[in-house]
Parts: C-alpha cells; structure tokens; sequence
C-alpha cells in the first residue's frame, strides 16, 4: 500500500528541449550580487562566478541558475544596466563551456540579452507579474519558462504573507500566471511552477507547502522547488537560544528536503552545493527501482522534438 508521503505524489514531467533524467534536474546557484542571502559578495566579479559555475557542473548538477539581482527581503533592486552587467558577461561564459544555463530574471530586457548570450531558461521569481513583456521574449524566444508564486517585491513582500489555504491561493494565483504565458504564447510544454518558498510567507506557510506538494499538480505542470539556505530552515534548526541556524550550515537539512522532493516527483531541485543534493537524489531513484541517467551530458536525454 502506499504511504501517506508517496500516495499524493507529483506526476513526473518533462520540459521540451530540457534533459530527462531518471530522477529530478539539480539546477545549480550561481548569485553574481553583492547582497545575496546565502553568499552575497562571494562571486560578484565574472571570473569568480564562472568558476564556481564550472565548479558546481564538476559537482553534478544539470543546469546553472545566474542571478543578478537579490531577493531577500528587504533587498532594493539594481538599475538594469547593473543586472546586465553582472550577468551576461557569466551567461557567455558558461554557455561558451557548454553549460546548460538559466537566468534568474524578472526583467524582459535582461532575459532578452541572457537568451542572446546563450541562456535557455528564464526563471521568473514573480511569474511575469514584475514585468509583463518578459512573457512576450520568452514567446517568441522559444524559451523555458519558470514561473514563480509571487505576490510583491522584496521589500515589501513578507507584508503579503496572509493566507486562509496557502496551498490552494499558491496554487490559484499560479493558475494565473500560467494563463497569462499562455496567452502570451509561451509553449505549455515549456512552462514550469515554482510555489515560491521564502517569497510573502512565512515559516509555517513554507512546509505547509512541502506537506501539501502534491497538491501543485493540480497545474499540470512541471514543477521546481528551491529551499536551499533559506530562513525556514535556519528558524527549524536554531540553537537553545533561539538564533537561527547560520546560512552556510543549513545544508544537511535542505539535503533530506531534497530527497523528499525527489519522492514527491518535482521536476528539479534548486540548490547552492550541487553534490550533496546529486547523491540524494541518485539514491531516490534507485530505492524506487528506476535505473539512474547520470549526468544529463552523458547519459541523459532531452524532451521530445530536440
């Protein structure tokens, strides 16, 4: 019989022209800010940050996520002439390599250019909402499209943590964004949710949404989840005194929320150290009798029509 945590899994999807791999996508971070949460100012210039790129492809991971801009509450957001130039200088190198690249954007003019420099993903933290033309590009673009649960920008967004259901609002303001892609002519196949753990909710609302994962496929879509590092997980694990766990320590408890998630069937996996979450996940698939596709440059294959 099936347990209480496998019975309410996610059906397991593809995304066209995305690798497919006999467990979930590890889409390593790569934050080219200065006031990043988890390791802001540790990869700020473009050498830094391509080599922590090719240093987290060498741990495993399928893709890698380049940032630009923080979103930790409280954070002010960078002149966009400030975003291209953190990003796309990183976005062609990596590119040039062979890495299979996302752009972690809200704005159409920085995931035009990140698409001309060899992105083939824009991951969206407010689902067009911040900057309706960015549906527009990655139309026309033929792009992937991550589309995140997203209610304001972070300085403001923690005062827009109020919920009578969150799953069931995440999931019809998700409805929506996913509408609004379409309408735009973004490819259903190219489409992905992400229900926004950290962004305008609090600790409870956050594993409310883990428990209730399942619940995301309602959507009928792949889906993404990016726990890493966050403060949830720092309040779970506070010492006697009640101050949270430190960034940096936090990863042994998002690396069992990996493995969860890789039960649940998510589509990928968001995550600062790309290794550890790899091995997790490797041994999901195997203690469900599927055999493992490796690395998506070895062993892997892409969706269907590339």
């Amino acid at each position: 019989m099936p347990d209480r945590l496998t019975e309410h899994r996610l059906e397991r999807r593809s995304v066209r022209g995305l690798p497919v791999l006999d467990r979930p996508l590890v889409m390593g971070v790569v934050n080219v800010t200065p006031d990043s949460f988890s390791d802001g100012g540790r990869f700020r210039g473009p050498e830094d940050a391509v080599a922590h790129g090719l240093a987290l492809l060498a741990e495993g991971a399928d893709l890698l996520d380049i940032g630009g801009e923080s979103t930790r509450p409280g954070a002010t957001r960078p002149l966009v002439s400030e975003e291209l130039a953190r990003v796309i200088p990183v976005i062609t190198a990596l590119a040039e390599d062979g890495a299979l690249v996302s752009v972690d954007t809200m704005r159409a003019e920085v995931a035009d250019a990140a698409l001309d420099a060899g992105a083939t993903v824009v991951n969206d933290v407010s689902g067009g909402l911040a900057d309706p033309d960015i549906l527009r590009v990655v139309a026309d673009r033929d792009a992937a499209y991550v589309a995140m649960h997203w209610r304001a920008h972070a300085d403001t967004m923690q005062q827009r943590a109020s919920y009578a259901d969150v799953v069931t609002e995440v999931c019809e303001e998700l409805r929506r964004r996913v509408d609004a892609a379409l309408e735009a002519g973004v490819a259903p196949d190219r489409l992905v949710v992400d229900p926004g753990l950290g962004f305008a909710k609090t600790a409870d609302h956050n594993w409310e949404l883990l428990r209730r994962l399942g619940e995301l496929d309602v959507l009928g879509l792949p889906v993404l989840i990016g726990s890493s590092r966050k403060s949830f997980l720092g309040a779970l694990l506070a010492d006697d005194e009640g101050r949270p766990r430190p960034v940096l320590d936090r990863e042994d408890a998002n690396v069992a929320l990996t493995t969860l998630a890789g039960l649940l069937g998510v589509w990928a996996v968001r995550v600062h150290e790309a290794r550890a979450g790899v091995d997790a996940l490797k041994v999901v698939a195997r203690w469900q009798g599927r055999a493992e596709f490796g690395r998506s440059g070895a062993a892997g294959k892409v969706g269907e029509d590339e």
